[in-house]
This record gives C-alpha cells, sequence and structure tokens, in this order.
C-alpha cells in the first residue's frame, strides 16, 4: 500500500501529459481550446475545443488500444460529461449559435492521438 501514492501521481502524469497531446492533435486539425479540465459542480470536461459554431466536448483517455479508451466511457461518464457540458454552453453568451458534440481522443502507445467524433449522444 505505500506505493499507491507514486501509482496515483504516475497516473495523474500520464493523464496530464495525454490531454496535453490530444489538445495538440486537435489544434493540428483547426479547433482552438477553450478550456482544459473544466470543473463544475457536476464534474469534470477534459477539453473544449471549438471550430467555428461546433463545440467539441472532449473526453480523453490513455489506453492501450482504441477499443479499451472507447470502452472506459461508461453511460455514468457520458451524463456527468453531459451535464457540466450543459452548465458550460449555458454560460456562453453565443450558445443560441451554438452545436455541440461529445468526442473521445484516444492517446495510445507509440501512436499519434486518434479523434473519434460523436463518440456519444447528448439527450436531446
Amino acid at each position: 500500500m505505500a506505493d499507491q501514492p507514486a501509482r496515483r501521481l504516475k497516473a495523474y502524469r500520464r493523464g496530464h501529459r495525454g490531454e496535453w497531446l490530444a489538445a495538440l492533435a486537435l489544434m493540428l486539425k483547426g479547433y482552438r481550446i477553450v478550456a482544459r479540465r473544466y470543473r463544475t459542480p457536476l464534474g469534470e470536461i477534459d477539453l473544449i475545443a471549438r471550430r467555428g459554431d461546433l463545440v467539441a466536448i472532449v473526453e480523453v483517455k490513455v489506453r492501450a488500444s482504441l477499443g479499451d479508451a472507447m470502452d472506459a466511457v461508461a453511460y455514468s461518464a457520458q451524463r456527468r460529461i453531459e451535464g457540466a457540458a450543459d452548465l458550460w454552453l449555458g454560460r456562453q453568451q453565443d450558445h443560441g449559435r451554438l452545436s455541440m458534440r461529445f468526442d473521445l481522443v484516444a492517446v495510445l502507445p507509440r501512436r499519434w492521438p486518434v479523434h473519434v467524433p460523436n463518440v456519444f449522444y447528448g439527450r436531446n
């Protein structure tokens, strides 16, 4: 149990590095990162990226495979992310003209991050 804090710190750093790589990959695709680790009472959003009137709410997963990353976004996490996104969107002055989607960026070993648009759909 003595190595628990060290393991937690390593996972935190891996996630932070993964989010940085994901943000870089999205910026190279023409997105502007408007928020990182956006915290609300309902939960945290890893990245909020915008391209024109499209807002991508991005969950970043550092995993061994794309399948593992996609499986890691459980239904409960989807609802938490969706609630946090609704709070963020409601605070935007131009929220009426924005369209929002939920994306995943999978950071895989020895590969460029994989961007998966519309990994899940919010309630409408």
